[in-house]
Parts: structure tokens; C-alpha cells; sequence
């Protein structure tokens, strides 16, 4: 008994081990790179509405962040294996200039957002208008690209 139950649970394990996602693929690196974003991005976000206490140097902290985060989820886009799944429509491969005109509008974004937040003393309602670029950027390239 005991031999058999060993072997069904080295079978089990091993069957377990095959289901695994690799975390170091294109799609679940890019997945961690755009949660990272959105963390980051709410924080921000959260800061100028009220919803988190406004903290200039955090602030200015994921700013940075964000900007650098900004340019980094692109590389992670090669088109997906046969039969792989993919949040992203096959429009990113079939339209990459149009995906990567939009990757390049969301790096501006960030890109100015980061450089009002260098400016001290930071004021949320100067801030505002960058973080509202940076957030229909996003919504812009989720409009065309993401399956939701």
C-alpha cells in the first residue's frame, strides 16, 4: 500500500510540475511589469484625489518609477508560440507600428510626469494634468490591444 501510494503521488507531483507557467516567459514578465505600473500608477493617482494622503517625495519616488516601468513591458511582446494565450489582441503583431506609436505616447507621458514631479515644492494640483496624460495613454493602448 504504502508503495503504491507513493507512486501515485510522485505521478501527481510530476503531473503538477507540467502545468506550471514558466515566470520568466515574455507574457508573465510583461504581466509583471504592468502590475507593477498599475500599483504604481493607483498610488499616484490615489495621492491626487484624495484618496491617499499626498506625499510629495513618495510622489516624486513612483513618478520615477512609473517612468522607468514606462519602457519596459515592450521588449516582452513577441508574438505568442502555437497555441499559446495571450491577453493581447493578434493586433499587436499585426499593427506593431500603430502598438508602438502607442508604447512610445505612454513613455512621453511618464516621461513628463516624472519631470513635473522634480519640480519642489510639489503641488498635487500641478501634477494633475501629466497624471491624467499618462492614464489615457494606458486606456488608449487598452482600447486597441488588450482582450479584457
Amino acid at each position: 500500500m504504502y508503495k503504491r501510494f507513493t507512486a501515485v503521488l510522485c505521478v501527481a507531483v510530476v503531473l503538477c510540475g507540467c502545468e506550471r507557467v514558466d515566470p520568466d516567459s515574455p507574457s508573465n514578465l510583461r504581466k509583471a511589469i504592468f502590475k507593477d505600473m498599475l500599483r504604481t500608477s493607483e498610488r499616484l493617482g490615489g495621492m491626487l484625489r484624495g484618496r491617499v494622503a499626498f506625499d510629495g517625495q513618495a510622489f516624486g519616488e513612483g513618478a520615477t518609477r512609473l517612468d522607468t516601468l514606462a519602457r519596459q513591458p515592450w521588449q516582452h511582446f513577441p508574438p505568442p508560440a502555437e497555441g499559446e494565450r495571450s491577453n493581447a489582441q493578434p493586433a499587436v503583431w499585426q499593427r506593431q507600428a500603430r502598438f508602438a506609436d502607442l508604447a512610445r505616447q505612454l513613455e512621453a507621458a511618464t516621461a513628463a510626469l516624472h519631470g513635473q514631479s522634480q519640480h519642489r515644492p510639489l503641488r498635487a494640483g500641478e501634477l494633475q494634468a501629466p497624471m491624467d496624460a499618462v492614464e489615457q495613454a494606458c486606456t488608449a493602448c487598452h482600447r486597441e490591444f488588450r482582450n479584457h
